[in-house]
């Protein structure tokens, strides 16, 4: 609702207090969800002075010494916070480059299925790996590609050998991702379904009128219809890049060895948290932030020069 300005005929600003009034249903309704991100990711920051520390969590961080850049003077010349670096990278790329593509294929594919009760049915059994624990989700995997799990046991009875999959740090890479995209894929169409459900259908009955094929329908309608969503959903891929899953990685670290699974959230947890020393694994984790916070700056730089708004407008 907006007003109009009596000399002039354009639209006039409302005051905030007429904004607070005509939204107060809606703002009562964010007020949880804003208290829940003040609480879990804006005061955690204050415990970010201990990565320039001596911190003695006897003391506190009042009185704990300060110790300046010297953590991270300690953090940039110690070789295994460089390993996990690299297989934080690498794994955050092959999960980019496989992971991905999964959720538009998969939406395109829903949304191709004509039966309503079909594609609910379908929809339903592809979103609920989400709601199971990374535990419960390795679990399912170690009982299907474990040693003594259903494909090694099919091998076995026909002579053919085991399959070392869940042990082997060649192929870990490959096993996370496959994990993640069992888990996770299903809940990432929904941004998909709903860009898909807000292109205009008349598009597609003049194209088909025209003799386009679902191919060029797919091409000239339906992929440039979700290119603003897929950019948005990649922006904020590349800026999470470095957050390839803790959980997921400390529950199969031993299996694979530490050389393979160990990525930033492992190390600040094994060499900072787990030896007491705090501010080594908070000057870890601010490093991981602000190469986070690089990256996602960088990908809505290229989303700007594709002509893309990204998360925020220039």
């Amino acid at each position: 609702m907006s007003t109009t300005h009596p000399s002039t005929g354009r639209p006039s600003r409302l005051s905030w207090l007429v904004r607070l009034r005509r939204d107060r249903s809606l703002l009562l309704m964010a007020v949880p969800a804003v208290v829940l991100l003040v609480v879990f990711n804006y005061v955690p920051l204050f415990g970010l002075l201990t990565a320039f520390q001596d911190y003695d969590p006897l003391v506190g961080v009042w009185h704990s010494d300060w110790a300046g850049l010297e953590q991270f003077r300690q953090l940039l010349g110690d070789p295994l916070f460089w390993e996990s670096t690299v297989n934080t990278l690498y794994l955050s790329f092959v999960q980019l480059v496989l992971f991905f593509p999964i959720p538009v294929a998969l939406a395109l594919l829903l949304n191709s299925v004509l039966s309503q009760r079909l594609r609910n049915f379908i929809q339903s059994v592809v979103y609920l790996p989400h709601f199971f624990s990374w535990v419960l989700a390795i679990t399912v995997f170690q009982q299907m590609l474990g040693g003594a799990g259903v494909l090694n046991q099919f091998l076995r009875t026909h002579d053919i050998g085991a399959w070392d999959i869940m042990t082997n740090p060649h192929t870990f890479a490959l096993l996370v991702t496959s994990q993640a995209i069992w888990k996770e894929a299903g809940w990432s169409i929904i941004v998909f379904l709903a860009a898909l459900a807000a292109i205009n259908t008349d598009l597609y009955e003049a194209a088909a009128a025209d003799g386009a094929g679902r191919w060029r329908r797919l091409w000239h309608i339906t992929l440039p219809g979700l290119r603003g969503v897929i950019v948005l959903m990649l922006v904020l891929r590349l800026g999470n890049a470095l957050s390839v899953g803790f959980e997921q990685f400390l529950v199969q670290r031993d299996a694979v060895g530490h050389d393979a699974a160990d990525v930033l959230d492992t190390f600040s947890f094994y060499y900072g948290i787990a030896t007491g020393n705090y501010s080594y694994g908070a000057a870890a984790g601010l490093f991981k932030s602000i190469i986070s916070l690089l990256l996602i700056w960088g990908a809505n730089k290229l989303a700007h020069a594709f002509g893309e708004d990204g998360l925020y407008r220039r």
